[in-house]
């Protein structure tokens, strides 16, 4: 159907794709995969003719319709829910209105035995059949299942798009896209907005269209669920793997092993010719050896391999005035969207220092509330922000609100104030952003390079409180990891709305929970939450929360002894406790690692037939240095082991 053909794209002295090829079949499901920045987005968009290469070309079948979801979309305002479905069938009513002027100019017409008249009949005849084979007449119905799959209710079908959050509206924009019914489905991180249930139903749906997909998702599980072909994008170049995203990975990872090894060897060579050149570069007796080496050494095809982001963010937020005890309360708020209630006379207290999270699923008022408190919706009640609060608030939408027209540089440079200023390319370079990176505008990175540099403009200001509405969508696993370590060591309050569980743990050490209008408060971090559910995650307590046994499954939560017998001082010095020996237990692998390497390379050169005494000796020093690391090891993890265990 579609076939990338020598395609290469070049930012400035950049070159993002250097003359990829591949082909895009019926019923292909691919997975797109590669860092943040590789390109996904921007092949997605040059595959759906939004975006042109520097060179090459895409050819598309002359019948083939590509359907094409965007990270970012520009919304359309004054329609309801429905109305903005059923654009979907916008074909479909041109088609209507064209036949409807044909049937007035057939009515008119006298001239029954002409050729233009019998040609008039057939071509009325013909359009008919085509708005009837397309299902016009089924239209009504077809927009309802799908936006219902999507987690509408009926309520809000009739309901202007917008009242609805950002999250709610790229829902509308999916539903769209499947109403289309296209031929290849292009979706960039379709899943970043949904909750369990939309992402079960999304994924049933895709698994039963008869057209190809290319999905760009940082959703394991959804990739798994729905792909049967990988395409990485790594440094230019793409490597297409034939099986679904977690069979990629081990793949991956032997190619990258091969790699390393190929490219270690070939820097060896590259080492000892340039050694030998330069040690008889003016020795007449070898030059004809050293000119030899020298083109030898120009001819060598130069192995690159993907840098595995061993780089290591350090942030340091701005020093900030100190809060009074409670930075944020509610009493008695309610909110409604006309006849939608999505909150009704909740009451909690956020304290200073406490990291929480807001956790349940999409349209139980997490975001809601959040709105509630930053006073950019009106409510019912009482929502306070405590005395000396500085509130720095990272929305769903934050990185579309960045200026697609400024650098990465100037974007920063606006925002900053003061001493800060002088280190601002440090702050850049402590979140990915370096050498030419900086100068690129905005409206060419990707999602997750827009969040980051969204969240590098949070770090700017002097904040004593932040909120944190979905701040790892579009965020690759290494860059969550990064965001997350920066919070935790974050001396002020963290309120965080998400539902990633790994993000969570270890991060936070009060969950609330958002259900059936009201908020639930459970002391403890998201671990001892989902035991206290007695499941496993997220995914599992969104589909048991929406199931018709939600009752009686939550009466069985309810007969279960309590977890949190500790009081709220005793588990926030446990949690503390629990951090502290994961970072003792990761920092001694990251040395057990290192050691397993150099004794590795120690090997290698032994098998070689190398008798260096030298060698030997360290090597013996090493294998000593490895005893006692794992010694090390067991002891941090039997600590960390006795502290969690205390928080049961």
């Amino acid at each position: 159907m579609i076939a990338v053909n020598g395609v290469s794209v070049m930012f400035g002295g950049f070159t993002l794709f250097d003359s990829i090829s591949f082909q895009i079949d019926k019923r292909d499901r691919i997975g797109l995969t590669g860092r943040n920045g590789a390109g996904k987005s921007t092949l997605l968009k040059i595959i759906a003719g939004e975006n042109l290469p520097t060179e090459g070309n895409v050819a598309t079948d002359n019948d083939c319709k590509v359907g094409y979801l965007p990270q970012t979309i520009v919304f359309d305002e004054g329609t309801t829910v429905r109305q903005e479905a059923a654009k979907a069938f916008s074909h479909l009513f041109a088609m209507q209105k064209e036949l409807e002027v044909l049937n007035n100019q057939l009515a008119e017409r006298t001239d029954y035995e002409s050729d233009a008249y019998m040609k008039l009949i057939d071509t009325i005849h013909t359009m008919t059949e085509r708005i009837a084979i397309c299902g016009l007449s089924e239209m009504d119905g077809e927009i309802e299942v799908v936006l219902k799959g999507l987690g509408f209710k009926q309520s809000d079908l009739d309901r202007p798009c917008s009242e609805f959050s950002g999250g709610w509206r790229m829902r509308v924009e999916l539903a769209k896209l499947l109403l289309m019914r296209p031929d290849i489905f292009l979706l960039d991180e379709p899943t970043n907005h949904l909750d369990i249930e939309s992402i079960t139903w999304l994924e049933r749906f895709l698994q039963g269209y008869s057209g190809a997909v290319v999905v760009v998702s940082h959703d394991r599980a959804f990739l798994d669920n729905i792909t049967n072909r990988t395409i990485e994008i790594s440094l230019g170049k793409i490597y297409d793997y034939k099986v679904p995203y977690s069979q990629f990975e081990s793949l991956r990872a032997e190619r990258v092993e091969q790699q390393t090894r190929a490219y270690m060897n070939q820097q060896k060579q590259i080492k000892d010719t340039e050694e030998f050149i330069e040690r008889f570069r003016y020795k007449a007796t070898k030059a004809v050896q050293v000119q030899s080496r020298i083109k030898q050494l120009d001819k060598i095809e130069r192995i690159e391999v993907e840098d595995l982001d061993t780089s290591h963010i350090v942030v340091r937020f701005q020093p900030a005035v100190r809060p009074g005890d409670v930075v944020l309360s509610a009493k008695e708020a309610s909110k409604s969207y006309g006849d939608n209630l999505v909150i009704k006379d909740v009451n909690l207290s956020i304290l200073r220092g406490e990291k929480v999270a807001f956790v349940g699923k999409n349209g139980e008022g997490k975001s809601t509330l959040v709105k509630m408190a930053m006073n950019q919706i009106p409510y019912d009640g009482d929502v306070h922000i405590g005395h000396n609060v500085h509130v720095g608030y990272f929305a769903q939408n934050q990185a579309d609100l960045l200026d697609p027209e400024l650098t990465v540089f100037d974007t920063v440079d606006r925002v900053a104030v003061g001493d800060i200023r002088k280190k601002l390319r440090d702050i850049l370079g402590a979140f990915l952003f370096s050498g030419e990176d900086i100068d690129k505008k905005v409206k060419v990175l990707s999602g997750g390079e827009r969040t980051r540099l969204a969240m590098v403009t949070l770090l700017l200001e002097p904040y004593n409180v932040l909120i944190l509405d979905e701040p790892t969508n579009h965020l690759d696993l290494k860059t969550k990891g990064v965001l997350k370590e920066a919070l935790r060591n974050f001396e002020g309050t963290v309120i965080c709305v998400s539902h990633d569980r790994d993000f969570l743990n270890g991060l936070v050490d009060k969950v609330y929970e958002f259900a059936d209008h009201q908020v639930k408060e459970f002391l403890g971090g998201i671990s001892e939450f989902l035991e206290a559910k007695k499941i496993s995650c997220f995914r599992e307590y969104e589909l048991r929360h929406g199931s018709k046994n939600a009752t009686q499954q939550s009466e069985v939560v309810k007969d279960e002894p309590s977890l949190n017998k500790l009081g709220f001082e005793e588990r926030k010095q446990l949690n503390k406790e629990i951090r502290k020996a994961e970072q003792a237990v990761q920092k001694i692998e990251k040395d057990i690692e290192s050691v397993e390497l150099q004794i590795a390379e120690m090997e290698e050169k032994m098998a070689t037939g190398v008798t260096d005494e030298a060698l030997f000796k360290s090597y013996g020093a090493m294998k000593q240095k490895l005893e006692l690391l794992m010694e090390e090891w067991e002891s941090a993890n039997a600590t960390l082991d006795e502290c969690r265990s205390k928080l049961n």
